[in-house]
């Protein structure tokens, strides 16, 4: 029995089995600062990776990387998530599951703002929030772990609803969408929310949509989110010099995003490398949105830094794979034992000009995605849209074998 190893193929690997990732060029830990290691196979028992570099015998499954390197699944911080796998924004069906075949396999809710008819009253924000944390928590496009239910801060909530929200497994807040006369308003509502343990994320820059304003960094050190949304624009963004003021006076995560200013990005990137800030910077799309849906937008982000920003691919990946996780509080972005195994196999593009993915990123170019594995199961080989990969994988079963 054959395989080409095209396209969806659902999941394959038992969850609770072994599976093996052998003939690997390199591991890309995840980790700022960290090269990638010199390891050729990963092995996972139990959707968990147990080794790295250290084969360990037979498997439930084997895959052949044919000189892959192996990278930490990326983490989209900043995802416009509604219900199920369809966004109303742009009329799309099945977008999450796209963005798997891009390297994603964790998005977080940057709210669900774009429900239609979306509510403003009391009663109907909370039951948004924990409906779509609810929906997530159970439903996984593709593979895609999405953290669903981020409430709309609005001037109506009170400190008992972000304890009752808190206790429904709501844990996210976005600030920059509410019925305030002025955003620096927010401020209580930001307190109530960390106080219950949320994790909270502020627009930043320009209004993007109907009913949000802009947001100035006297703003945003007013409200002290965790994490500072899109400075670089979602789509406008702050000024070159509000942006060092923020980098330097304060501890917020440094957001940027595919969908903002790319002249921002390289400006912010200079400026937190300089300031040794470059821990804080994490990776989203701001998508889908009106710049469409981009299923290779955390790929195209990656690309852009380090190639137009110098730095190196390895470190990229870590923005958007470790340092998200770390600030997101997930276990994933980090391949070492212990960790999810949630794990994307890249090659060099097919008729490139580099001899490595690694280089291909550094060069400007997308790699080939040959396999993305999501808690130790494969949820796609031969990424629909990604540049096709110089070489495919070889996966072997007991029994059977799909070359």
């Amino acid at each position: 029995m054959t395989w080409d190893g095209t396209y969806d193929i659902g999941h394959f690997g038992p969850p609770d089995g072994s599976l093996l990732v052998r003939n690997l060029r390199a591991v890309v830990t995840g980790r700022l600062g960290e090269p990638p290691l010199d390891a050729s196979s990963v092995r996972i028992e139990g959707g968990r990776i147990v080794a790295i570099g250290d084969e360990g015998g037979g498997a439930d499954v084997v895959v052949d990387a044919q000189g892959a390197v192996a990278i930490p699944g990326l983490i989209d911080t900043h995802s416009h998530v509604v219900f199920g796998d369809y966004t109303p924004r742009q009329h799309a069906i099945g977008w999450l599951e796209s963005y798997m075949h891009g390297g994603v396999t964790r998005v977080m809710s940057a709210s669900e703002v774009h429900l239609p008819g979306r509510p403003a009253d009391r009663a109907g924000v909370k039951a948004l929030a924990i409906a779509a944390q609810r929906a997530y928590a159970s439903f996984r496009p593709g593979g895609v772990k999405v953290m669903g239910g981020s409430v709309i801060c609005e001037p109506v909530l009170t400190r008992e609803d972000f304890q009752e929200l808190a206790a429904a497994g709501v844990r996210l807040m976005k600030v920059g969408f509410g019925a305030f006369s002025d955003p620096s308003e927010a401020a209580p509502q930001v307190e109530w929310a960390k106080e219950a343990g949320f994790l909270v994320m502020c627009h930043s820059g320009g209004a993007s949509i109907p009913g949000s304003r802009p947001i100035t960094v006297e703003h945003l050190l007013a409200l002290r989110p965790h994490i500072a949304g899109h400075i670089n624009g979602g789509t406008t963004a702050l000024p070159d010099e509000d942006l060092v003021r923020l980098i330097e006076g304060s501890d917020m995560a440094l957001q940027l995003v595919q969908a903002g200013n790319l002249r921002s990005s390289l400006f912010i990137l200079r400026q937190a490398r300089e300031r040794g800030a470059l821990g804080r910077v994490i990776l989203g799309t701001d998508t889908p949105s009106g710049t469409g849906v981009m299923p290779l937008g955390m790929l195209k982000t990656i690309a852009e830094l380090s190639s137009l920003g110098g730095l190196p691919a390895a470190d990229a990946i870590a923005l958007a794979t470790g340092n998200s996780g770390r600030v997101l509080g997930v276990e994933d972005g980090v391949l070492e034992p212990g960790r999810p195994a949630d794990m994307v196999l890249l090659q060099e593009p097919w008729g490139g000009t580099q001899p490595g993915p690694l280089e291909s990123l550094e060069f400007g170019d997308i790699p080939g995605i040959c396999a993305v594995i999501i808690d130790g199961q494969i949820r796609a080989l031969r990424s629909r849209n990604t540049p096709a990969a110089a070489r495919q994988v070889v996966v072997q079963a007991r029994h059977r074998s799909y070359p």
